[in-house]
């Protein structure tokens, strides 16, 4: 008889301790002309010579800066030592770079991930999962927006990419190529978006999205989402570095010089749980207005320092909400689900699940 315990368990306990020790808070510096350095154990904010802030270094598990927002050798050098991360963003929330320091993990995990990412059937079956769990929430939002819906016209579009979303979803399962699993989840992406502005129950003018466009984006919900994906994708990127993987290296998203694929799959999942409902709560709720944003020559539509501000505070507070996990059935913080899926994913790649099981919402 095998005494092993089963993966799950093993994952419910470990998984669980290990990860509330990484969810520590990020700080965001949005203010044009901060000088951050290192003061013993804190970081000390100035303005044009001024202390404006001054923080403990163990509250912090990462530095992210917006536009001119100077960083003293010192203080990347600490944070390189401590494995925080410090990261550079223009004012308008796009990534520039990030100081981190040495590489960690365990080399045989980076390895089966490598061996795996090349494995074209290994590599299919983890997208599928991952694409498979980005269409089952996104479909979620949609259907609680259908229930709600009170037009015509809106129930019926939302009606038609319900069924459209179930549709890919049923595809998916028997789809033979990571080539037809990343055409699915571009035809699931379109559908959920052509119907996105229908989830818009308040400035729903101001607020209209009938495409995705991100570089630029084009429309005031395109900025928010953008930024929201932005900021996502470096908590990400960052999970999947402290479990010890190759943020480079993914599954869905091919290889590129610069790209943090494996940091841009696990965001798959995690868009409409975490940023794409925050996006519409902010708007539904009206703690974003079109005062929020401004509008470049081109049609580039951005937020201006007090829409990101705004949606800073609001991404912070979020991830501090308690939630259970339905694969670990454990109470934790809504910011540790980058770190509860990369720690299931490493689980996967090491051989200790027989699949990458991805987030869902209940």
């Amino acid at each position: 008889m095998d005494t092993r315990p089963h993966p799950a368990l093993a994952i419910r306990t470990s998984l669980f301790e290990t990860v509330v020790r990484q969810l520590l808070n990020t700080l965001y510096v949005t203010t044009e002309g901060a000088y951050l350095h290192l003061d013993h154990d804190t970081v000390r904010m100035e303005v044009e010579g001024e202390t404006e802030a001054q923080i403990p270094l163990h509250h912090l598990g990462a530095i992210v800066g917006f536009g001119n927002v100077l960083v003293s050798p010192a203080l990347m050098g600490r944070c390189a030592d401590d494995g925080r991360a410090v990261v550079f963003m223009t004012r308008t929330g796009r990534f520039r770079g990030r100081v981190v320091g040495p590489q960690t993990g365990n080399v045989l995990l980076r390895k089966a991930q490598h061996e795996q990412s090349e494995d074209p059937a290994a590599a299919r079956e983890v997208a599928r999962a991952i694409v498979a769990g980005k269409i089952k929430n996104s479909r979620r939002l949609v259907v609680r927006a259908a229930r709600r819906a009170k037009d015509g016209d809106a129930s019926a579009a939302l009606e038609g990419a319900k069924d459209d979303l179930a549709a890919s979803l049923r595809l998916l399962e028997n789809e033979a190529t990571l080539g037809g699993v990343r055409g699915h989840e571009g035809t699931a992406a379109k559908a959920y978006f052509g119907v996105f502005s229908h989830l818009v129950r308040q400035q729903s003018d101001a607020f209209r999205l009938t495409e995705r466009t991100r570089r630029p984006p084009r429309s005031r919900l395109n900025a928010v989402l953008s930024f929201l994906y932005t900021l996502l994708c470096n908590d990400c990127e960052a999970a999947a570095e402290g479990v010890g993987l190759d943020p480079q290296i993914g599954f869905l998203h091919a290889a590129r010089p610069g790209r943090p694929s494996l940091g841009l799959d696990l965001m798959e999942e995690l868009r409409a749980p975490l940023a794409d409902r925050l996006a519409l709560t902010l708007v539904n709720r009206r703690q974003l207005t079109p005062d929020d944003f401004r509008e470049r020559d081109g049609g580039a539509v951005l937020l201006n320092e007090e829409g990101r501000e705004t949606v800073l505070v609001a991404y912070q507070e979020r991830k501090q909400d308690a939630i259970t996990h339905p694969v670990l059935d454990q109470e934790m913080e809504r910011g540790l689900l980058p770190h509860a899926q990369a720690r299931l994913m490493a689980r996967h790649l090491r051989g200790d699940l027989d699949q990458y099981i991805p987030y869902l919402l209940r």
